[in-house]
């Protein structure tokens, strides 16, 4: 969650033209950190459904009805700022749609998990078709190009990554429950406090961070 808010810091310096001009579509030192970050996130959305599976169904779909009540105000909110590049498939609607998959394979055998896992993660560079390449349908992922959006995280191959960390939580579970269970780290009680508030987080943080660019550029023009 930090990295990401230091990622969108970056990336907010960069279009108010406060820093080296950078290119975050393009330039490796950008567009891999983006995907670590998208796979941490989700790789963590997954392990955490191992332990939510558990929990009563009600609440997963008061969760699921934040994220997708999310979705679509980040979609509305880039359309403001962005709008011939709005998100129409970000990490939130990704998200809404990958936790409904991985609700209906939560009973699968974990080989088979890995293995649909596998084939999601690889499917994009094996097929591909220029069907997928509409603002209706890319959000299946098996486009032929990026398409012109600020945030992209369709279900293949992002699925694999929810689903590896499914079977990593269920596994820790079983085998190792101390994990879960034991002793925060010393020093890492903010760290846990900010994780329990993730989606708020989520939603908050790039608000705050334009509007204090955009107070620091008024300051400078007093």
């Amino acid at each position: 969650m930090l990295w990401m808010a230091g990622f969108h810091a970056c990336f907010d310096l960069n279009h108010f033209g406060l820093i080296a001009p950078q290119n975050f579509y393009a330039d490796p030192l950008w567009t891999w950190q983006r995907t670590a970050i998208v796979s941490l996130f989700l790789f963590a959305a997954g392990a955490g459904q191992s332990a939510a599976v558990l929990q009563p169904i009600g609440r997963f779909w008061r969760r699921w009805g934040q994220i997708a009540g999310c979705a679509l105000l980040v979609s509305a909110g880039s359309w403001f700022m962005f709008p011939g590049s709005w998100i129409s498939f970000g990490v939130l609607h990704g998200m809404a749609v990958m936790l409904l998959l991985l609700r209906a394979l939560q009973r699968v055998p974990a080989s088979t998990l890995l293995g649909l896992a596998l084939v999601a993660l690889v499917a994009p560079w094996l097929w591909n078709h220029s069907f997928f390449d509409t603002r209706w349908t890319w959000w299946v992922g098996l486009v032929t190009h990026k398409p012109p959006t600020e945030d992209f995280v369709p279900v293949l191959p992002w699925l694999g990554v929810m689903l590896a960390g499914f079977v990593a939580g269920r596994w820790l579970q079983l085998h190792r429950p101390q994990t879960w269970q034991g002793p925060v780290p010393r020093g890492a009680g903010p760290l846990l406090k900010l994780s329990r508030w993730p989606l708020s987080f989520y939603m908050l943080h790039q608000p705050i961070l334009i509007g204090l660019v955009m107070l620091y550029q008024f300051a400078q023009n007093l």
